[in-house]
């Protein structure tokens, strides 16, 4: 059985810093593309950033890019977002998601799904 599950979110002031992890089971990690995803109350879900098999080519939403990063350790089987300069806006559910087929950006080409962290940024 697949598992996704995500952790690190919190209550953070503007401007701080998060660290989101995504902890995966049940699948062979490495042939994924990972992505996350989130939802802010009231709105769709949206990309965020992905990163590919190896590590080593990512994707941003440019709402973000320049503040987050993606990451991923292998042995781990885990993914990382390291989120900084935290704004107001960015308040949301975050998810992680595994992505078979390399179509990152896209919730609906996903394969697996994590329940989401909460991430709550107050100005």
């Amino acid at each position: 059985q697949v598992q996704l599950v995500e952790s690190g979110g919190g209550l953070v002031q503007a401007g701080g810093s998060l660290r989101l992890s995504c902890a995966a089971s049940g699948l062979t990690f490495s042939s994924y593309v990972m992505d996350w995803f989130r939802q802010a109350p009231g709105k769709e879900r949206e990309f965020v950033a992905a990163i590919n098999r190896g590590g080593g080519s990512t994707r941003y939403a440019d709402s973000v890019k320049d503040r987050f990063t993606i990451s991923r350790v292998n042995d781990k089987n885990t993914v990382y977002l390291q989120m900084n300069t935290l704004k107001p806006e960015d308040t949301a559910v975050y998810y992680c998601a595994a992505d078979s087929r390399g179509a990152s950006m896209t919730s609906s080409a996903m394969d697996y799904w994590g329940k989401g962290t909460l991430v709550t940024v107050s100005s």
